[in-house]
Formats: C-alpha cells, sequence, structure tokens
C-alpha cells in the first residue's frame, strides 16, 4: 500500500486545484417519476468495462422484467437483463452515448400488459431497509449476488462492481467512499436519490462496507446539497463506524483521484495502473450504493436507473426512473415534451465530460447519469486560436498534468512523448482544461484521441512481436 499522504484540514474538505464552473440544478426539486415506455428498447451487449455480453435469448422469446439475457464468462464482466416485459426482435447495432457502435438485443412490447408495472417506482423507492443486516450476509455469497444482478460503477466509469468490491489479502481495504458529489453541472439524479431513498442508499453502502472489509464508511456531499446532507447525517448516526463528509463544491470533486486526497489525505498512484485499492480505499457511487441493497435484500437485478433530462433546451426537465435500453428520442418525446425550436446540442451527461450526440437515437445504458439538451447560448464559443503559454491548463489540472504539452504531441503525431513524458493515460478528461483555456482550444478531444490513437500502436506492436 502507498504511503503518499497529503495534509487534510478540517471543516469542509477539499482538493488541489479544480475549478468552479456554474451549477445549473436546474432539476434539484423535481422528485422522481417512472417512465413507463411504449416502444422498442435496444440493449447493448457492452455496457461495462471488460468482456461485452453473448445473448441467450432468442428472437420472438418473451422475457420479463429481471429476467437474464445476456452474459459472458470472464472476470472482468456483468451481464445483462431484461428492463421490461417485451418480446425479443432480431439483432441489431446501436450507437452507445460514448459514441461506439455495438451488437443489441431489441425488446418489443409484449402483446398485453405494460412493459413496465405501473408500481414499479413505489417498489424501486422502497425504504423498508430496517431487518437487512449486512454482517449476516457472507462477503463472497455478496458479490455473488452482486455480479448475477449484472451491477457496475454508475458513475460513469461501469467497471464491474463486484471485482471492486472482493475481498483481496494482499490489498486490504480500511475505508469505503460513497461518492454523493454529484460535481457535474446540471445533474441531479444521485441528489433525488439521497433524498428520496436515503435508506437503500445507506443499506447499499453498510452492505458494500461488509463485502470488501473496509472498517469505516464516508458519506461525502458537496456543500451544495444541504437538504441531503442533513437527511444522510441522520441516518448515518445509526450506523457503525458511519459518517458524512461535507465537500467542497467544486469540479471535479467525484473523480475518485481527487475525492480520495481531499477526504483522506492519501494520493492515488497515476493512472491507467494505478487504483484508489492501492491506497486502501474503495469508492462507490450513490446510485451503485442503491442498486446493492436491491440486489442483496430484494434480489433484484439491475434493470432501471435514475436519469437526469435537463437543460434550457428541453420542454420539461426531470428526475426520470429509466428502463435500461429505452431510448433518448422515446424518453425526450413521451416524458418531457420534446426538445425547443432554441435546442441547438444534446450531451450525454454534463456539460463538463458529456459527449456531444449526433442524434436522439441512442439507449439508455447502465452508465447514463442524465442527457443535458443546451440552447446556444449554453454553448457559444469562440473560434480556437493558437496556445498563447498562459500556463491556466496547467494550474487548474487536478492532476498535476501539462495538459497543452499533451496534446500539442498528440497533434504532432508523438505518441511516444505525450505517453511516456507527459503521462497522456493519467488524464481522467475532466475538461479543466478546456473550461479556462483562452484561446478555446479542445484539450480533452486531442487527448482523447491521443489515447485512442496509443492503445491502437501499442495492440499493433503486440501483434507484430507475437508474430515473431
Amino acid at each position: 500500500m502507498s504511503t503518499a499522504t497529503i495534509r487534510v484540514r478540517s471543516g469542509v474538505k477539499s482538493f488541489p486545484r479544480g475549478i468552479h464552473p456554474p451549477h445549473r440544478k436546474y432539476t434539484e426539486a423535481q422528485p422522481i417519476q417512472l417512465f413507463v415506455p411504449t416502444k422498442d428498447l435496444m440493449m447493448p451487449m457492452a455496457q461495462h468495462i471488460g468482456a461485452a455480453c453473448n445473448p441467450i435469448v432468442k428472437p420472438k422469446q418473451e422475457v420479463k422484467l429481471g429476467e437474464k439475457i445476456a452474459d459472458v464468462e470472464a472476470f472482468i464482466a456483468a451481464p445483462i437483463h431484461s428492463s421490461v416485459n417485451g418480446v425479443i426482435g432480431p439483432g441489431g447495432i446501436v450507437l452507445l452515448p460514448a459514441g461506439r457502435r455495438v451488437p443489441a438485443i431489441p425488446i418489443k412490447p409484449p402483446a398485453e400488459g405494460p412493459m413496465v408495472p405501473p408500481d414499479f417506482l413505489r417498489i424501486f423507492l422502497d425504504r423498508n431497509y430496517g431487518d437487512v443486516e449486512p454482517t449476516r450476509h457472507d462477503p463472497d455469497e455478496m458479490c455473488r449476488q452482486i455480479r448475477e444482478a449484472g451491477l457496475v460503477g454508475m458513475g460513469g466509469a461501469t467497471f464491474p462492481t463486484y471485482v471492486k468490491l472482493k475481498r483481496n489479502p494482499q490489498r486490504p481495504v480500511d475505508t469505503i467512499l460513497l461518492n454523493g458529489a454529484e460535481c457535474e453541472p446540471y445533474l441531479t439524479a444521485d441528489h433525488r436519490l439521497m433524498l428520496e431513498c436515503p435508506e437503500g442508499v445507506i443499506t447499499g453502502l453498510h452492505l458494500a462496507m461488509h463485502a470488501c472489509g473496509a472498517k469505516k464508511a464516508l458519506i461525502c456531499i458537496e456543500s451544495n446539497k444541504p437538504d441531503a446532507i442533513d437527511v444522510m447525517r441522520k441516518l448515518a448516526r445509526e450506523r457503525p463506524n458511519m459518517e458524512v463528509v461535507v465537500c467542497a463544491s467544486k469540479y471535479p470533486m467525484g473523480g475518485e483521484r481527487q475525492l480520495i486526497p481531499a477526504v483522506l489525505g492519501r494520493v492515488v498512484p497515476s493512472a491507467p495502473k494505478g487504483l484508489p485499492l492501492d491506497v486502501g480505499a474503495v469508492v462507490i457511487n450513490v446510485a451503485t450504493a442503491h442498486t446493492i441493497a436491491r440486489a442483496v435484500a430484494r434480489a433484484a437485478a439491475f434493470t432501471h436507473r435514475v436519469v437526469t433530462v435537463t437543460g434550457l433546451g428541453v420542454t420539461k426537465p426531470g428526475n426520470w426512473l429509466v428502463p435500461i435500453g429505452t431510448m433518448l428520442k422515446d424518453l425526450i418525446d413521451d416524458a418531457c415534451g420534446g426538445v425547443t425550436e432554441e435546442a441547438v446540442k444534446v450531451l450525454a451527461g454534463g456539460p463538463m465530460m458529456g459527449p456531444t450526440l449526433p442524434h436522439l437515437n441512442v439507449p439508455v445504458v447502465k452508465g447514463t447519469g442524465g442527457f443535458t439538451v443546451m440552447r446556444d447560448e449554453e454553448t457559444a464559443r469562440r473560434q480556437e486560436t493558437p496556445c498563447i503559454r498562459c500556463g491556466r491548463c496547467i494550474d487548474n489540472c487536478p492532476l498535476f498534468l501539462s495538459p497543452t504539452k499533451i496534446a500539442h504531441a498528440v497533434k504532432h503525431k508523438d505518441l511516444e512523448t505525450a505517453a511516456n513524458t507527459y503521462d497522456l493515460n493519467a488524464c481522467c478528461e475532466c475538461g479543466c482544461c478546456a473550461y479556462v483555456c483562452p484561446a478555446q482550444i479542445p484539450l480533452p478531444q486531442y487527448i482523447r484521441s491521443g489515447k485512442n490513437q496509443w492503445r491502437i500502436l501499442q495492440q499493433s506492436q503486440q501483434k507484430a512481436a507475437a508474430a515473431k
């Protein structure tokens, strides 16, 4: 375990550097509503980091909500379950919100009855977890249940949750952090979940704490959510070795490499090899914790998630409980009243890290936390100009990188320098550099492109070496 630490001051927790974009949490007071689809869903076979799943159902087969429809025998993987009652259609290809095209299974509406029971929201937000005692559950059995339920990290990384929680004697965990920061502007799904089902979130955190062997749990919430802080603090007092930590409203507070130093004073080794496990910590998202509680205490598969649809370009912003596989166009048209005439851009996520969508024919997937529909005044950018060497990107990078040097190396096809000298792959693509850049250079896009080029180069070199 790494011994690198930094001093943590008492009071509101923070980390060096970072930025303070406008919050624009337009939907923070909007209760979660159930979206019941009436049209076809598309279930992508690649919704997590690791091996893609293979279908275990056939066209014209009837499936029930929660029934497993795809799986793969791999350690880094998570099965996929039907999020509705319906009928399997012929296989196809779908565009993921992140921009990749992957195989998918269509699910058509059933001949009779709704695709989702009308009382599913009540079931999902059930707050009666008083009979759940985590220590009565075997840690390995919990991990098996979590794997069988198809859980992945719901903060965006989509790493299979059971792998993260499985105990490793060589890398013991002493602290688990609940990431309730939700620092991305606009998005409010986690905030609403903490308010509307805090018992489920706390129970899931306690179960995860026991599964990974942590002795302490810290609930980390940004200071701009005082109502969630109050609710979670009241419940945390009833649990042993669990407390709420108030964090500064600062971006990207929700990143593991910012949250852990801010709260614990421990420095996580550089990506991609360095992990929170290296400093005795595990971080799980609010929605992930809630889904753990449902998986272990209710034997419920991961079929739905709370999604924020927001921005000035959508008619009716809100927080919706959405079946995985729901097409964005159907969600916006049927639940949100469509986009406004002034809408010019749709993002899969928030404005800092969310990729721009070319169209609305993309499905909600396990890693989807929200969609942002923006008007021109929210997206206005000046034309890109040459770098003036001001150093603002360096001053604000939360990982102490030199974004402009990485981007410059990528633009000149010098991938060796970008990766080995300037630590290309350590970048978390948070977007702080682009936000402060007076030259309007899209630095994260250059870095993301460089990562893809470097990965392809490495793969080709490995194939060439294997062929010799």
